[in-house]
């Protein structure tokens, strides 16, 4: 899929663009690979792991997403992006709205426009669970994000150019996680909480990769993929970390959620299931979700229906959780 092709990550050198760098290193031989982002010394320590003295595919490319004139030199000759580059942080994105906006928004929009002229064959972008109904800024940013990529197959018109989002839960392990909070804070015989009620989606970084992955093969355009992904309790993750530490309860902060949801109720009328994801289609007239069903299966969501980590049907156990770990 990726032998021979020019490919683009943004966001490089975050948790997801590090390890999927790995996974396409180990197991395609891109014509490029392409690490995009705008942090040197990021880029200097990935260096250490990926250089391009021993891997002559890999380049490292400075330069952000708000910086339109830069994707266009960025994506020249570039055949597949995934576009992984994002600020992230709940609390940040609560206190620097417009910065978030910037990026996440406005930064996306570059992309397309970048892509569309510079005739990429296929972009993949990353969403996360906070989109679905969001509460908070950076979820709110994701939404419009992703609305933006699905009706970028439209205002495509006659380029070749193809958009599709992925959609999941927390992941263990990266950068902002509460895993690496946790583990921390463990040393100190006390994790702080926020409320015990709280649940969340789980998912590995190598299980991300590999669903961007085969989303990327699936895709013919405008789908947002959403895989089925286990739940946990916050308070037991914290009890399956610091099994002898005391937990702190600090209150809920500003812009989270008691649970998340990956597909709301509103959403699940243009939802097809599949073994293990799930397919939201886009709602535009031109979409004809009947002829995608016949083309590529999979059963209509029913009405009521809303993925939400309460009510998951999937729960990690304590020794899968450590299993997630060891791949992250």
């Amino acid at each position: 899929m990726l032998d021979g092709k020019t490919v683009l990550i943004t966001g490089g050198t975050g948790s997801f663009g590090r390890k999927l760098t790995e996974v396409v290193l180990r197991r395609y031989k891109p014509k490029k690979l392409i690490i995009f982002s705008r942090d040197e010394l990021k880029q200097s320590e990935m260096r250490q792991q990926f250089h391009e003295r021993d891997l002559p595919c890999i380049r490292y490319f400075i330069g952000d997403v708000r910086d339109r004139s830069r994707l266009y030199r960025a994506f020249d000759g570039v055949d597949i992006i995934f576009h992984t580059a994002a600020l992230k942080q709940v609390p940040t994105a609560e206190y620097n709205p417009l910065e978030v906006i910037k990026t996440n928004v406005l930064g996306s929009a570059n992309v397309i426009d970048a892509a569309i002229d510079r005739d990429v064959k296929r972009v993949i972008a990353l969403s996360t669970d906070k989109a679905a109904n969001p509460i908070n800024l950076y979820g709110a940013s994701k939404l419009c994000a992703d609305k933006l990529f699905v009706a970028a197959n439209s205002y495509a018109g006659g380029h070749p150019t193809r958009f599709s989002v992925v959609r999941y839960g927390n992941v263990v392990g990266s950068r902002g996680s509460v895993v690496p909070l946790f583990l921390e804070e463990r040393s100190r015989g006390r994790l702080p909480m926020t409320d015990e009620r709280m649940t969340r989606f789980w998912i590995s970084l190598e299980q991300g990769v590999e669903f961007v992955l085969a989303s990327l093969e699936r895709m013919e355009g405008g789908e947002i993929f959403v895989p089925k992904v286990p739940s946990m309790k916050i308070v037991d993750l914290a009890k399956a970390i610091g099994p002898d530490c005391r937990l702190e309860f600090i209150g809920i902060r500003p812009g989270e959620k008691l649970h998340e949801v990956l597909i709301p109720e509103d959403d699940a009328r243009n939802t097809l299931e599949y073994q293990d994801y799930y397919v939201i289609l886009p709602a535009f007239h031109e979409w004809d979700p009947v002829a995608y069903r016949d083309r590529r299966g999979g059963e209509p969501c029913p009405d009521g229906f809303c993925y939400c980590s309460d009510s998951n049907s999937q729960w990690l156990s304590f020794e899968e959780l450590g299993r997630m770990m060891g791949s992250s």
